[in-house]
């Protein structure tokens, strides 16, 4: 029937029509193609405008008097923030929103309290490193130091913590900024060394972790060239310490904490510093001589330590999976301290179809628990896996691997294909 159509108006004229025909055909498709796009762009901007208006239901009600109605938004703000990736409608209100969050630490319960630290951390994420985030940085950090000077419930200064941690590790400029987060953690962590000297505090197991765990966080952007040995004898020294302590958890966060330290060589003496002890043996009695025999000293006190810890026994009723962790990351760290080789992992995040890898303690630190925390993710060590566990994610990875070969080969045969059109076209 088409055809008879085509040829309706006689020979002469089907050429025309033909064209006519295969135009209206193509236009036919690009209006089609135009209407779906307008569609997608309408379904995509009445999305975002919908966001932006539940967005600011939630800011609104961050004013309200009452702290129930402000917990209520806050949690529904950082469950938006886990879940989308909400850039594009925060940051042109991220003042405001910096605002609320800042007067909900200063005067809400300890719950609205924590829920404003998260909030905060997450919005410095959204907006990455950059002048918004250095000012999200200087107008919370006030709050949070003070939190961490007085020492409220747990709770709020471990979300305090959390909170000074990432908003530095993104917020920073230079390395005098991240020094004065590091030292108001390390006075939590070890309140006698602090300048707050009154009453001395002495930190419950869970906010000792935490803070260790914030403070080596924010050490893994130090880097190797910004060291003095002798500046990072106390800290060491008072992390090898905590290898001995009663509750596991304080145990591994300085176990990766020193690891880090080795990483680091803040253990050693530097070439400049060697160079120092022939001039200072006559000058001074040979202290830096004395250095690196405390600092040698030190090494072998915590390799023993490490050692021991790679081969605690269990005991009756001890907790089997904390202490194969424990196990698990005590022989890395005792590996790592003979062969200074950096660890290599393959890590599994639960529900996101990914693999992570990390190459050394620094990218361990940095995919630690408190990311983890922050953004819901779970992950699991390949080595940790049963044996059905281990095959599905190595079949995952061959197929990921084959996909990406098959992608590229087809992408090479199209190129050369190109090629060849343009020579002999």
């Amino acid at each position: 029937m088409g055809k008879s159509k085509r040829n309706k108006g006689g020979r002469g004229s089907g050429g025309a029509d033909d064209q006519l025909d295969g135009g209206s055909d193509a236009d036919s498709v690009a209006s089609m193609s135009t209407a779906l796009s307008d569609l997608q762009l309408a379904q995509a901007t009445e999305h975002v405008s919908s966001q932006e208006f539940v967005l600011d239901k939630y800011i609104d009600e961050l004013y309200e008097k009452r702290g129930s109605t402000r917990e209520k938004a806050l949690g529904a703000l950082v469950d938006a923030f886990e879940s989308f990736v909400l850039l594009g409608l925060v940051e042109n209100k991220y003042v405001t929103l910096l605002s609320q969050f800042t007067n909900s630490i200063k005067k809400g319960s300890t719950k609205e309290a924590c829920l404003a630290c998260r909030a905060i951390g997450l919005l410095a994420i959204t907006l990455g490193a950059g002048c918004s985030s250095h000012e999200i940085m200087d107008e919370s950090e006030p709050q949070l130091l003070r939190i961490l000077q007085t020492w409220p419930d747990a709770p709020k200064m471990i979300s305090a913590l959390d909170c000074l941690a990432v908003i530095t590790f993104v917020g920073v400029t230079d390395l005098a900024e991240t020094q004065l987060s590091m030292r108001a953690i390390w006075d939590v962590i070890h309140p006698k060394s602090g300048s707050n000297v009154g009453i001395v505090r002495k930190p419950k197991p869970p906010l000792l972790a935490a803070a260790v765990s914030a403070w080596a966080f924010l050490l893994t952007t130090v880097g190797s060239s910004r060291r003095n040995t002798d500046s990072w004898k106390e800290p060491i020294t008072f992390l090898t310490s905590l290898l001995e302590a009663e509750d596991r958890a304080v145990r591994i966060a300085a176990g990766e904490a020193l690891a880090l330290c080795f990483e680091l060589k803040l253990l050693d003496v530097s070439t400049s510093e060697e160079a120092d002890v022939d001039s200072d043996i006559r000058e001074t009695s040979g202290s830096k001589n004395q250095l690196f025999l405390n600092m040698q000293a030190l090494k072998a006190k915590i390799s023993g330590l490490v050692y021991n810890l790679s081969m605690e026994a269990g005991g009756r009723g001890a907790d089997k999976k904390n202490l194969n962790d424990q196990r698990d990351l005590f022989q890395r760290i005792s590996d790592f301290i003979k062969s200074g080789e950096c660890p290599e992992e393959s890590l599994r995040i639960s529900g996101k179809n990914g693999i992570l890898r990390v190459t050394s303690w620094r990218e361990s630190i940095q995919d630690n628990d408190l990311l983890h925390d922050i953004f819901d993710i779970k992950i699991d060590r390949v080595e940790n896996m049963s044996t059905t566990e281990k095959k599905i994610f190595r079949s995952e990875e061959e197929k990921g691997r084959a996909l990406k070969l098959n992608k590229e080969r087809r992408l090479a045969q199209e190129r050369k294909q190109n090629i060849l059109n343009e020579q002999y076209g």
